[in-house]
């Protein structure tokens, strides 16, 4: 594979939010362990293009298992004819545990992709929201943004890395993108989702990065 100019590449951080993080209303496996080395390569500006994603629901969002009578955080219901995970409340518009992470420099980003603020759909990719009523994806602009800015390579970081991590790297190589997942900057909601997640994106051809290759 040809060497990558990262210059006209994009970073892209997942979902970096305080609710994520052990102690939080949705805590992902040690997901605050990245949190110094995702800090370090913001600051360290190797990318010429950086994409901070927010989960950002409103109240009563339709993924939020409180939104289900007598369902509990984790089951699975049928949703809008695909399978939807419930989850406790989290990354509720305006909360602190909805902020992007407060001990990251954050100046590096030039454009923030905020998801999950149709109260209706479930958004875990940075590209595209899940399924909605109509059976279609919107997309969320990104795949456009990143087009505009000539950028053919991505590389994939944050939180979590089983489920929006994994869809985010699914869609940018679906969509054309060269697809890169920062192995060791990301957190899975539990371990048992990693095994799955390798398989997935082994499957579709999408590169695990060693984050230290980028300091080179």
């Amino acid at each position: 594979m040809p060497s990558i100019d990262l210059r006209q590449a994009a970073l892209i951080v997942i979902d970096l939010q305080p609710d994520f993080m052990p102690g939080g209303a949705l805590a992902c496996h040690k997901g605050d362990a990245i949190v110094p080395a995702i800090d370090a390569l913001l600051r360290a500006r190797r990318f010429g293009h950086v994409v901070a994603t927010q989960d950002w629901h409103p109240a009563g969002h339709i993924s939020f298992a409180s939104s289900h009578p007598g369902r509990a955080p984790f089951e699975q219901i049928d949703l809008h004819g695909q399978p939807q995970t419930l989850w406790p409340d989290h990354c509720v518009q305006g909360t602190p545990g909805a902020a992007l992470h407060p001990a990251v420099d954050w100046s590096s980003v030039d454009v923030t992709i905020r998801k999950g603020g149709d109260p209706r759909v479930d958004s875990y990719s940075a590209f595209q929201e899940n399924h909605g009523p109509g059976g279609t994806r919107p997309p969320t602009g990104l795949a456009g943004w990143l087009r505009e800015r000539s950028v053919e390579a991505v590389y994939l970081c944050g939180l979590a890395r089983d489920v929006c991590v994994l869809w985010s790297a699914q869609d940018a190589a679906r969509l054309g993108f060269r697809t890169h997942v920062l192995w060791d900057l990301c957190r899975p909601v539990t371990p048992a989702g990693d095994a799955p997640t390798q398989a997935a994106l082994a499957r579709e051809g999408i590169a695990l990065a060693d984050p230290a290759a980028l300091f080179d």
